[in-house]
């Protein structure tokens, strides 16, 4: 069917031309801030002398703090406008940056992780900023590239390296501080001011919410997508420190070759509401979890020597999984679990399309929740089992549920459909 477009359409989408960069630029920065103690984490361990569970502790908080404050700003964004509170979140990660370049105590590192989780505040702010000038036939579009900024993360496994490389420690939050500033100014000349919107234009609150008789099923929902997209946000904080580990490389090496997984993960969102779109959410949400359980089962075998009683004496048999295939299975994880995070998105928003801003929030919060636990977990697997490679499997059986249970739910709502079709 065409659709035909008005004035209104053509001047919201050449606003969209400028703002989408600038939304897009800032999301990439807050999410590199967000990853920033992954990558530093061998001077942080070093000067602070800190042990497995304190240092997973301290790279998993920047998660809990985004999981509180993903619905406060998305409601205050409803309010006061979502541009304000954009400018709020990248003036507030431009003060973590400055407690970071003087801190030396673990209380301070504390301080300034914490406020690192204003990234998610920006996220739930940059996204009603964005669909707010986006016409109705490009959404999806929209959203797939603003969500791809996801990939700000894998360019501070690039970035931080080479200034540790050339530099001391501090001149890396020196020059996010930079970047933070050119790309406020940006947005705070080059954008309109906004004014307070009305108490009734606010949008659907949680009381409305629930005489939905949905509700349950949101639920639900949410927490699948928070075991999907939580997988995806430890593992991308995670596996620097793992790579570095198991073959013995410098955390530099280990950074850069995290971004197997986490680029082609962000990127894939574009790819999987694409696909989404043709073939339905949850042909491609099952499928991709599939692949992503193979890969992290492969994963999670440790390195061992087997030794069989053969005819002419015992025979040792060496298993260890080489670099390069460890790669090649970090890339179609990563590739797997954009894919789900990205279906799973599509078929919850569609379904709960008149609270969509409330909903995102959820969805991020989820997300950040499981996002914040789950390298605590690796911490714990790490220093009492002893075993690296043993925490891959916390998220094969997080995805194995949660495949099981989107299976089901998708046979009951088959069965709802047919049995409504004989009535």
């Amino acid at each position: 069917m065409h659709v035909t477009k008005t004035p209104e359409d053509d001047d919201r989408f050449s606003s969209l031309v400028l703002i989408l960069p600038l939304a897009l630029a800032g999301f990439m920065l807050a999410a590199g801030c967000w990853a920033l103690f992954s990558v530093a984490g061998t001077y942080i361990r070093q000067s602070l002398g800190l042990n497995d569970l304190a240092f997973g502790f301290l790279l998993s908080l920047p998660m809990a703090t985004g999981a509180m404050l993903a619905i406060p700003v998305g409601l205050a964004a409803q309010k006061f406008g979502p541009r304000r509170m954009m400018l709020i979140c990248l003036g507030g990660l431009m003060v973590c940056m400055c407690v970071l370049a003087v801190a030396d105590s673990l209380m301070e590192f504390l301080l300034a992780g914490a406020g690192l989780g204003l990234a998610g505040g920006y996220y739930s702010a940059g996204l009603q900023f964005v669909t707010r000038y986006t016409p109705a036939n490009h959404t999806g579009l929209v959203l797939g590239l603003f969500g791809a900024g996801i990939t700000g993360v894998g360019i501070s496994y690039t970035l931080v390296p080479l200034i540790l490389r050339g530099f001391t420690w501090p001149m890396v939050p020196v020059a996010y501080l930079i970047l933070l500033s050119l790309v406020l100014i940006l947005l705070l000349f080059l954008t309109e001011r906004e004014s307070p919107v009305t108490r009734t234009e606010v949008g659907i609150s949680l009381s409305q919410m629930r005489l939905r008789r949905g509700w349950i099923r949101l639920l639900q929902q949410v927490v699948w997508f928070g075991m999907v997209a939580g997988s995806f946000f430890a593992l991308a904080l995670w596996l620097p420190d793992f790579l570095a580990g198991r073959y013995q490389l410098p955390v530099q090496a280990g950074a850069a070759m995290a971004q197997w997984f986490i680029l082609p993960g962000a990127a894939a969102q574009i790819l999987g509401g694409w696909l989404s779109d043709r073939s339905g959410s949850l042909p491609v949400a099952s499928r991709a979890l599939v692949v992503c359980l193979v890969s992290l089962f492969v994963l999670s075998y440790p390195s061992m020597t087997l030794v069989i009683q053969g005819v002419g004496g015992p025979l040792q048999l060496a298993i260890h999984l080489p670099l390069p295939l460890a790669l090649a299975l970090l890339l179609a994880c990563g590739l797997a679990l954009g894919c789900a995070v990205s279906a799973l998105q599509r078929m919850i928003i569609q379904e709960n399309q008149g609270t969509a801003g409330l909903v995102a929030g959820m969805l991020l919060v989820s997300a950040c929740s499981i996002g914040f636990l789950l390298p605590v977990l690796f911490a714990f697997v790490n220093q009492y089992v002893g075993v690296r490679s043993a925490a891959f499997m916390i998220p094969f059986l997080l995805l194995a549920a949660t495949l099981l249970l989107l299976v089901r739910d998708a046979r009951r709502q088959e069965r709802k459909a047919l049995l409504h079709r004989e009535l």
